[in-house]
């Protein structure tokens, strides 16, 4: 019995570690080279002459400097800071509203984009005409005045009628 007992424990076990096994050994992810290669540009939506960062991996080629290119700002050459290659470029302000890829080309010949949207938002003239809810007109000075001169004409017309009626209840 007591064979029967540590036969079956030890198989329980066995079968544990070989489903841990199996699910470690599915769940790790496939090294792929290249994978530190990318290019970011922050922001990714800007106005026409907005700057924008640029911040790339060129996989183990870091300390070398890379080329991007883009419609959007032409070339800019990044250079190697803190394990990263930066930099920063200016959107010409008569650029046209649309997507541009950006293109990063590493000097060991890895590439890697993205995009670029640049926005065309119109700046206002002026401001909104507030102060009379979302519907209000605009209204000279003469409206105010003739308002005002109603309440001063009633506030005359109650006094007086409260001194004629003062004594009397």
């Amino acid at each position: 019995m007591r064979g029967l007992v540590s036969h079956r424990a030890l198989s329980s076990v066995l079968g544990l570690l070989g489903l841990v096994a199996a699910f470690v050994l599915t769940t790790a992810p496939p090294a792929r080279a290249g994978e530190s290669v990318f290019i970011e540009v922050t922001p990714n939506s800007v106005q026409a002459g907005s700057r924008v960062n640029l911040r790339a991996g060129c996989d183990n080629s870091n300390n070398r400097q890379a080329q991007v290119t883009s419609d959007a700002f032409g070339r800019v050459t990044l250079r190697p800071d803190n394990g990263f290659l930066t930099g920063s470029v200016t959107v010409p302000g008569n650029k046209a509203p649309g997507d541009y890829p950006v293109n990063l080309d590493c000097s060991n010949g890895n590439t890697a984009s993205t995009m670029l949207t640049v926005l065309n938002m119109a700046q206002p003239s002026k401001g909104p005409a507030t102060g009379g809810g979302g519907t209000a007109g605009s209204r000279g000075t003469g409206s105010l005045l003739l308002v005002g001169g109603l309440v001063a004409v009633a506030v005359v017309a109650g006094v007086s009628a409260r001194r004629k009626t003062g004594g009397r209840v």
